[in-house]
């Protein structure tokens, strides 16, 4: 082989290796919730070690696979880069999601939580509504903090918004308002499940496998099931969240979609 084919072969593979072994090193996962390495080479390298690590599962493009979900429209489990971190490195507990190789570094993680950071960035835009007045109808009229959490506070029984703003344009917010049935997730479905003496059950599913269920209630109560000791179950797999069409106003519309949109990642 032709010493300029081998070395362009070579090269990408002993920069990588010169870069991990001379970059300065990374605090202890423990230590920081912040996420040390946000440069340009930083988001290359992860998109490297997410091929090699979670391509399988999720997609060489992070658009999903068999096992995993499409990343590129969004997380559903967490909200911060340390939360990522722990999704990436250690799973989730009852599901697919095994984490990345043990052998893995903690520098290597934050590389992989940088690039699936960089699926969802999304450029500013001029929008027509007052965020301030969406953040009142949030948290008043639209009644959407009895379902969301906002950094930290208000419901589980929807996805976590605190960065929604950073996986979703303003026209997927629209039509997350006003057709919520449109593309529902399944771990967004709800399960009714009745019991062998006929009392029922219903929430959000939380896990399903082929023995159990897990669900949680409108008040936030988590079931658990056996398959083989209850009467029967239905999935629904529409949304539990109501159309705002009819309940707001299209200007009031535009002031949710702008709180919303705002609800962003801040660079530093």
């Amino acid at each position: 082989m032709p010493m300029r084919s081998l070395w362009a072969i070579v090269a990408p593979v002993f920069l990588a290796s010169v870069y991990l072994a001379t970059a300065p090193a990374v605090p202890h996962a423990q230590e920081t919730t912040e996420n040390p390495f946000t440069t340009v080479l930083d988001v290359r390298m992860g998109e490297r070690l997410f091929r090699q690590q979670c391509g399988r599962c999720h997609g060489r493009d992070a658009k999903g696979g068999e096992l995993g979900p499409d990343l590129t429209s969004g997380l559903q489990n967490t909200s911060t880069d340390a939360g990522l971190f722990k999704v990436v490195r250690e799973g989730l507990p009852n599901t697919q999601m095994i984490g990345i190789s043990r052998s893995a570094t903690d520098q290597s993680v934050w590389m992989v939580v940088s690039y699936v950071n960089s699926l969802n960035d999304t450029a500013d835009v001029d929008l027509p509504g007052s965020a301030t007045a969406g953040m009142q109808l949030f948290n008043g009229k639209g009644n959407c903090a009895s379902c969301h959490m906002v950094n930290g506070a208000g419901g589980r029984r929807g996805p976590d918004l605190t960065r929604v703003g950073n996986r979703r344009d303003p026209d997927e917010l629209v039509s997350d308002l006003t057709t919520p049935d449109e593309d529902v997730t399944p771990r967004w479905w709800t399960i009714r499940v009745t019991r062998e003496d006929g009392s029922i059950v219903e929430g959000l599913r939380m896990n399903e496998d082929t023995f159990s269920l897990r669900l949680m209630d409108e008040n936030e109560n988590l079931w658990a099931f056996s398959k083989g000791r209850i009467r029967s179950y239905d999935r629904i797999e529409t949304s539990t969240m109501p159309s705002v069409d009819g309940m707001l106003t299209t200007n009031e519309v535009d002031d949710l979609v702008a709180y919303l949109f705002s609800l962003r990642r801040e660079e530093s």
